[in-house]
């Protein structure tokens, strides 16, 4: 009779485990840090590499490859653009142009560098950041800055995606 009710209790343990959905987690994080001697902003982003693909498509209506061996010079330019249209940086209330650096691939994350020259002292960086919230609702956007000793992050959301951050 115990072996009955344990058989009974572990197919309703898993059937209990098998109802349960694995929801995936939408989130891309940014580092922004200010290097005085050098008088730059430095930035490397993080992406999982298939909502960047799957995201791109949306907006190009044709197959994308970043991070893989098909990958193409037009689809990495069409990135770039997407990057200039939805990121952007006030320093001290000031638009920066930001300078795409170079890429990187680890396991399935896309990685990508940027700077932001001339800059000499940092009061304040306004950071706007809507990438992939065109096309994933659930996209949140982490946001982490080192300004000399003073680290600040936030949390960008579709809702709320921009931060004004004070030094």
């Amino acid at each position: 009779m115990r072996k009955k009710i344990k058989i009974v209790f572990i197919a309703i343990f898993f059937i209990g485990l098998s109802s349960f959905t694995m929801h995936k987690f939408y989130v891309s994080v940014t580092q922004i840090n200010f290097v005085p001697e050098k008088k730059t902003i430095q930035i490397t982003a993080r992406f999982f590499i298939d909502d960047l693909n799957n995201a791109l498509e949306k907006k190009h209506k044709t197959k994308f490859y970043l991070g893989s061996s098909k990958e193409s010079v037009v689809q990495l330019e069409q990135f770039k653009k997407y990057i200039s249209d939805n990121f952007s940086i006030k320093v001290n209330a000031k638009y920066k142009e930001i300078q795409f650096v170079q890429k990187e691939i680890e396991d399935d994350v896309f990685i990508i560098y940027l700077k932001v020259s001339d800059v000499s002292k940092v009061n304040s960086i306004d950071v706007k950041n809507t990438l992939l919230f065109d096309f994933i609702v659930e996209q949140q956007n982490i946001i982490h800055t080192q300004v000399l000793n003073k680290k600040q992050s936030a949390l960008l959301t579709p809702d709320n995606p921009n931060e004004l951050l004070n030094y």
